[in-house]
């Protein structure tokens, strides 16, 4: 089991940009994938991007690409997701996944993933 933390949440307003962390703690191989996802209050929570623990492929949702970017940052052995453009419709409780699978394609469903962190808060203001 790998437990994650996730970091680097806050309010911001419309246009600016935030970057999260998620560091995870247990035995990580270099195959497995971790996840972002969001949730809001009443909806299902959402893909966000993926990437693999060695740091090569990834994925976007339709939503985010070309304004998030997901990648390992080796100095500080985390998954990262940088937020820049940010809109109000990115508001959301944003949690990071691992799933412990080499997988051909990274997986969107979350319930593909094994182990989630407690969540950070992005508030977007307009």
């Amino acid at each position: 089991q790998v437990q994650l933390v996730e970091s680097g949440g806050g309010l911001v307003q419309a246009g600016a940009s935030l970057r999260l962390s998620c560091a995870p703690s247990g035995e990580m191989y270099s195959a497995y994938t971790v996840g972002w996802f969001r949730q809001t209050p009443g909806k299902e929570r959402e893909f966000v991007a993926a990437i693999t623990w060695r740091g090569g492929r990834t994925k976007y949702a339709d939503s985010v690409k070309g304004r998030f970017t997901i990648f390992r940052n080796n100095a500080k052995s985390t998954i990262d997701l940088q937020m820049n453009s940010l809109k109000p419709t990115d508001t959301a409780v944003y949690y990071c996944a691992v799933d412990a699978r080499e997988r051909v394609q990274l997986p969107t469903p979350e319930v593909e993933y094994d182990d989630w962190g407690q969540g950070t808060q992005v508030t977007v203001s307009s």
